[in-house]
């Protein structure tokens, strides 16, 4: 890692997003957003594919991510700037067509990540509360994320750290439950060597790949960290601290977890399982009234997809909005508003997107479609994310010895390359194992297609980039 330097002091102009997120509050920023509903959730579907070892799914799986997200580290620090990886294939690649595939890839993936988290949400709300309908909950949950974000950022930050709080949390009480177990004497270590290859997989490695496909999506959101990196205040010193290590601890909290959850519960029934983890608090380990244990853990299970929902919110807009300055997308996704600093043109998109997005799943799922649309949207996220990332790792070879005049974070080249090759065997193996998601992929990314037409006839060259905001030049 190169020396690190505090950025010059900028005076921000109207049409700049302002800095405000310490490196503290970054690192919870990503540790929230990885620790996020993807282990509450999936936690089930990676045990039925693996075994009681299924521990060593999500260490491999984190441990591809965290590699991955060392590349994030060093591109951001050499351009500290919204847009992610699309900035970084832009800067690498030069090819306008193929940054704009990088942009709406991404922007796909979010939003069938937000998807996903919401329909998540409305059924862990039924188990509270079973009222209202489903989809009326999800589309409400998605609107008073969006309002949250349009307030501003450093509230949504702020938000997320306390949220990270209460999910870690949930994790600690079966962690807990865990070393009571064993304390006991109850535990059986031999379950956290076995793996299963008696069911679709016939050998370990092949049911272990598809443990790392299903934990995939609980590995993700480390990549809209970068996503901020305008608004950071000293990014040079902030991120590689802060993604690197709340990877690192994410990963470390993800294996004593699946452990403990392993230990506590018998595989079959975590297999079985819509939500996991909520087994491990109903095996009635603890001496306090299951129920209530039960509701408890519900609610930090609702805070947990909060939490992960509303960085992907976050993220949405500012990638338009930095792309838009990159004249990649229309010009009007850069502008920001005049009082809260945010990018509400492209917020108030985003929102619509994934809005109909839940309103086409449900009446899919209603008329027969036969898909269980938690699953499906999550695995379309993480084959679009997987791609995103190996091209990422790539333009961070690409661009090594360029921009380079300031100190910047350098990752270790071996384990990119280990990591280039990682994320590309995991995405081969779902989409071997799913290859009905590449048609849902391919329907998210048409809605790309509006934009590049409208860009393509209708956009200004210069338009975008840089431009100063309409709005803040008449407040």
């Amino acid at each position: 890692m190169a020396d690190t330097a505090t950025i010059p002091h900028q005076d921000e102009d109207d049409g700049e997003l302002k800095r405000s997120i310490t490196g503290r509050l970054l690192f919870f920023y990503t540790l929230g957003d990885v620790l996020g509903s993807g282990i509450y959730v999936l936690i089930g579907l990676v045990a039925a594919a693996v075994g009681g070892a299924f521990w060593i799914a999500f260490a491999l799986g984190v441990t591809v991510a965290a590699i991955t997200g060392a590349a994030y580290a060093e591109l951001v620090t050499k351009y500290p700037q919204a847009a992610g990886a699309s900035l970084y294939v832009n800067k690498a690649f030069g090819n306008r067509p193929l940054t704009f595939l990088i942009t709406v890839s991404f922007l796909a993936a979010s939003m069938a990540a937000s998807g996903s988290l919401a329909v998540g949400f409305a059924s862990y709300f039924d188990t509270l509360w079973s009222g209202p309908p489903a989809l009326l909950v999800s589309l409400v949950f998605v609107a008073l994320l969006v309002v949250v974000n349009f307030i501003g950022i450093t509230e949504s930050v702020w938000m997320n750290m306390l949220m990270t709080f209460v999910e870690v949390a949930g994790l600690l009480i079966v962690l807990i439950i865990g070393i009571v177990y064993i304390v006991q004497g109850n535990a059986d270590f031999g379950v956290l060597t076995h793996i299963d290859t008696s069911g679709d997989y016939g050998s370990p490695a092949l049911a272990v790949l598809a443990g790392i496909s299903f934990s995939f999506f609980a590995m993700t959101g480390f990549e809209n960290t970068a996503n901020v990196a305008e608004e950071t205040i000293d990014p040079y010193k902030a991120f590689p601290r802060s993604l690197v290590g709340g990877m690192v601890v994410a990963g470390i909290v993800y294996v004593l977890v699946s452990m403990a959850a392993a230990l506590t519960v018998p595989t079959e029934t975590l297999a079985t399982s819509d939500a996991a983890l909520l087994e491990v608090v109903k095996a009635g380990i603890l001496p306090f009234s299951t129920d209530l244990m039960a509701t408890l853990f519900s609610i930090i299970a609702l805070i947990a997809i909060t939490n992960t929902t509303l960085v992907t919110i976050v993220t949405q807009p500012r990638v338009l909005y930095g792309m838009a300055r990159e004249d990649v997308v229309p010009g009007v996704f850069a502008k920001i508003h005049p009082v809260r600093r945010s990018p509400w043109v492209g917020l108030i998109f985003s929102g619509a997107v994934v809005g109909s997005l839940l309103v086409i799943g449900t009446l899919v799922t209603e008329a027969g479609g036969g898909i269980d649309l938690v699953g499906r949207l999550a695995t379309v996220t993480v084959v679009l994310l997987l791609a995103i990332y190996a091209i990422v790792i790539v333009a961070c070879l690409k661009l090594r010895g360029r921009d380079e005049d300031n100190p910047f974070f350098r990752a270790n080249t071996p384990l990119l390359l280990v990591g280039l090759v990682g994320n590309l065997a995991i995405l081969g193996f779902t989409v071997y194992d799913d290859p009905h998601s590449l048609i849902w992929c391919a329907g998210l990314l048409g809605v790309g297609l509006v934009l590049f037409l409208a860009e393509y006839f209708f956009g200004s060259k210069g338009t975008g980039s840089r431009a100063p905001d309409l709005d803040s030049q008449e407040a």
